[in-house]
């Protein structure tokens, strides 16, 4: 059973805990209450029950049983179907969590259908059930809390980026190596756009909610608590876009250090090729003048001329100097 937690509300106030979808339905008859019904990944069999009960459009309730959903929000009639993709951040690993979260929100039922581990929606009921002045306002309050928790757990993840990026930055001038440096930068440049899904739809969707609340007539103070939700997702989102911003620049200085680091090892291995070529050339007329001169034949130009082993001392001495002086000049050595 994935019913995770199920209660029937009257204003604001518990009266009952069913402990089956058929139970919630009957209590909720009865006490003509507000139904918070909690669900944890459902099997279709589940899901076409509360479809039943609460009359939800198919295509909710299609989108709702293949998962997978952008974060939107849409109304049939009087429910809201709403997608929200929480998120929390594995710091050690650097590996975004993004999960799914479904709700129908009715006039007098809401349903939370999660596919993953967050949001923490136990501690969200924990809090509305210690205010039951807000609860009694229904689906709206618990809407409102659902997207202040949703809001509330991109704090940490940001928090968690932040200091990665600080510790990228850090590296950028430091003796990190520089294939595992350029890997960190482009993963956390993708989790960012992962994350950047995640959370910019979400301004759109409170902004969509705030222009109903006139019409609807929700109450004043949840108008305004909603409005400082969507103060802070905006916040969130714009720090998202300058981290985005801070990493490419991150990668642009960190291409450019590489580039420049191995400029100056070309140009120190040519500076070793010019002498090694350099000192090549000057021990090698010297050489060459020895190894014919070596090789004892009898019958060789000047071999017999009395001044031919000075002369060619003097050749064997004097071309590698002109060259020494040569290549001095030219800087090679």
């Amino acid at each position: 059973m994935t019913l995770i937690d199920n209660a029937v509300y009257v204003d604001g106030i518990r009266v009952a805990t069913p402990v089956t979808l058929d139970e919630a339905y009957a209590l909720q008859e009865a006490h003509q209450g507000f139904a918070w019904i909690g669900l944890y990944r459902p099997s279709d069999k589940e899901l076409a029950s509360v479809a039943t009960e609460f009359d939800l459009h198919p295509l909710a309730i299609e989108d709702a049983t293949g998962g997978h959903q952008r974060s939107k929000v849409e109304r049939y009639g009087d429910t809201l179907f709403i997608v929200l993709r929480p998120a929390r951040y594995d710091d050690e690993h650097e590996q975004l969590d993004i999960g799914e979260l479904h709700l129908f929100a009715g006039p007098d039922f809401l349903i939370t259908i999660r596919h993953a581990e967050s949001p923490d929606l136990s501690a969200v009921r924990r809090r509305l059930e210690a205010q039951p002045e807000l609860l009694a306002l229904g689906s709206e309050a618990v809407l409102y809390a659902v997207l202040d928790r949703v809001v509330a757990e991109y704090e940490p993840v940001v928090a968690g980026i932040e200091n990665d990026i600080d510790e990228i930055e850090d590296d950028l001038f430091g003796d990190a190596d520089d294939d595992a440096l350029s890997r960190r930068i482009y993963e956390l440049s993708g989790e960012l756009v992962r994350f950047a899904r995640a959370t910019h739809p979400l301004v759109s969707i409170i902004e969509w909610l705030q222009r109903g609340q006139e019409v609807y007539h929700v109450d004043i103070e949840l108008q305004r608590k909603l409005r400082d939700v969507r103060d802070r997702a905006i916040r969130v989102t714009e720090r998202i876009d300058g981290f985005r911003t801070v990493l490419d620049k991150a990668l642009t200085v960190h291409s450019a250090l590489v580039a420049r680091r191995q400029t100056e090892v070309n140009l120190e291995q040519n500076e070793q090729v010019k002498k090694i070529s350099s000192w090549a050339a000057i021990i090698f007329a010297p050489t060459l003048i020895g190894t014919i001169y070596g090789m004892n034949f009898d019958i060789m130009p000047e071999l017999h001329w009395e001044y031919g082993y000075p002369v060619a001392l003097s050749v064997m001495i004097a071309f590698p100097a002109l060259l020494y002086v040569i290549f001095k000049r030219r800087r090679w050595l």
